[in-house]
């Protein structure tokens, strides 16, 4: 019998031998350092998040970035003390990032180098970091003060463009004049002979100009190539991100791309951190409701439920909670999709189900994390549901939003969701339902003639504010309307405050839910707590001229009672 040994074969198993042993010896040094251990030959790497470091920088310090969700970043290092690698945490963090270091082998710190000649130099260089000049868009917010000079330097800009074949004067008016006039998206959209751009402001999108195919391809080459996205990819959605750094701020701009019938349209969400950080006292909540509301998240466990449809303010009223609530005594996690606003001394995450992170995964999560307070995004399923209450019932204050038109339909649609009407009165403090109408510009609005229409309707409103609180003094029947000036940049409109309206789970609304009630019982049970409903609460408002009963009727349907 002949034995042929092969050599080549006998060193591939040395090899793969000497591979094992290394990551066992890894994942043991991974417990010692109380890190969790990461073999990124089975995980995917993230060149978005790689290219946040330096080739060079990471080589020398033997740490490598691999996985970006918002404004979380994970990690691969050797050895996790460091100075070198503290050093380039330190600076992640600096940057907003929060970052979670993982204990890799050699092996997968070298993959993961090898990563960055995928890395083309051109993106390299952009992605992610606005190569537009941030002091020239400083210069505009100085020099231009009102919407039509914003559309006279654009109209100036394309053309220059057009005939000298640079893009970047244009985006920096189209981005600069976004931030000018607080719009919260821009909008840019294909047509068949040419490309709209339009401004949202105060909830409202508005027409700013329209201008040439040809400059357009060149915009859109230019933010997908800024925000990280594929620029040979056409025909399928795609979502990435930018950030500005002004000399008084960073703002960050998400990017959306979606294909469509004469091109892809892009819209720009900018987050402008300004925009979110809104006291609770100054999100419009009348007094009453303001002190019932004090009282409901001060409670150390139970939870608390906004509803509204999508741009209503409830990630901003959820905010602001939690920034009264924060404190060094008080653990709070997140779990969000995304994170639109990073909030100190708070543990956020953002869910990602391509890794099986979703809101339900990232609540059982957290709960094995010795919160306090726990946000969750949006309860979207039965089980979300279940576990939420069971949070609230076992010492956990919970935020979370709700699909539901009004207040009173939070009960029934838990109940749909299977969560069992015996323990709901234990569990659900508050369920709060908005919207959110624009503000009157207090510079052009004037007095505007009360139709009898109007008159009828405010009276009978007022008559269904008395019969819930006896005490209430009417304000005087007149209205206000907008008119438009250079201040509110000729929309008659400046920022926007929220229209409230509540429901507690009292006694009353407890002996109730063992008969499955529809949303029609609950708001007659509900009318002895006193609390104004969206309509009641929005004629206040009209009537003491913060808004216009003409912007009520666009949010809200005043026809309707809505508790």
């Amino acid at each position: 019998m002949t034995v042929i040994f092969n050599e080549d074969k006998q060193e591939r198993r040395m090899e793969e031998l000497r591979g094992k042993e290394a990551e066992d010896l890894t994942q043991l040094l991974a417990t010692r350092h109380n890190l969790p251990y990461i073999d990124l030959s089975k995980f995917s790497i993230n060149t978005d998040a790689l290219r946040l470091i330096p080739e060079p920088e990471a080589r020398d310090a033997a740490i490598a970035a691999f996985n970006i969700t918002g404004k979380t970043l994970s990690v691969v290092v050797r050895s996790p003390k460091s100075p070198a690698v503290q050093k380039i945490i330190s600076e992640l963090a600096d940057k907003g990032f929060t970052v979670n270091p993982y204990l890799g082998s050699e092996t997968s710190l070298e993959r993961a180098f090898s990563r960055y000649g995928e890395i083309s130099k051109s993106t390299r260089a952009t992605a992610g970091v606005i190569d537009i000049s941030s002091e020239e868009i400083d210069s505009f917010l100085k020099e231009v003060t009102d919407l039509e000079e914003v559309k006279a330097r654009f109209a100036r800009e394309s053309d220059v463009t057009l005939a000298e074949g640079s893009i970047t004067n244009v985006l920096e008016i189209i981005l600069a004049g976004g931030i000018l006039v607080q719009a919260s998206d821009i909008h840019l959209e294909p047509e068949e002979e040419s490309v709209r751009l339009r401004y949202r402001l105060d909830g409202v999108l508005h027409d700013i100009t329209f201008f040439n195919s040809k400059l357009y391809r060149q915009i859109l080459s230019r933010v997908k190539l800024i925000s990280g996205l594929k620029l040979n990819v056409m025909k399928t959605a795609q979502d990435g991100r930018f950030s500005i750094k002004l000399s008084n701020q960073e703002i960050e701009i998400r990017t959306s791309v979606l294909p469509g019938a004469y091109g892809e349209s892009i819209v720009l969400r900018i987050l402008n951190p300004e925009s979110i950080l809104v006291e609770l006292q100054a999100l419009g909540i009348e007094p009453a409701l303001f002190q019932i509301l004090e009282k409901e998240i001060a409670k150390p466990n139970g939870l608390i439920l906004l509803t509204g449809p999508t741009g209503s303010g409830k990630t901003t009223t959820l905010y602001a909670i939690l920034r009264q609530i924060n404190s060094t005594e008080t653990k709070i996690i997140t779990i969000e999709d995304p994170i639109e606003y990073h909030l100190e001394g708070i543990n956020q995450t953002q869910v990602n189900p391509g890794e099986d992170y979703t809101f339900l995964s990232g609540l059982r999560s957290a709960l094995r994390q010795d919160p306090d307070v726990i946000m969750v995004g949006e309860i979207r399923d039965s089980e979300t549901a279940k576990i939420a209450v069971n949070g609230a019932l076992t010492g956990h204050l919970v935020l979370s939003t709700l699909h539901t038109n009004n207040a009173a339909g939070t009960i029934p649609r838990l109940i749909d969701l299977e969560v069992n009407p015996k323990v709901m009165d234990a569990a659900l403090n508050i369920a709060i339902a908005q919207r959110l109408v624009r503000k009157l510009c207090p510079v052009c609005k004037r007095s505007a003639t009360l139709a009898p229409s109007d008159q009828q309707l405010i009276t009978q409103v007022i008559t269904g504010i008395k019969r819930k609180r006896p005490d209430f003094t009417a304000p005087p029947l007149a209205l206000w309307e907008a008119v438009g000036c250079h201040e509110c940049h000729g929309t008659g409109y400046r920022g926007r405050i929220g229209v409230f309206e509540a429901i507690l789970l009292d006694k009353n609304i407890a002996e109730l839910l063992i008969k499955n009630p529809d949303e029609r019982e609950i708001k007659r049970v509900a009318l002895t707590q006193g609390i104004l409903d969206l309509r009641e609460d929005g004629v206040t408002k009209a009537l003491a001229g913060v808004t216009s009963l003409g912007e009520l009727n666009r949010v809200i349907d005043m026809g309707e009672e809505f508790l």
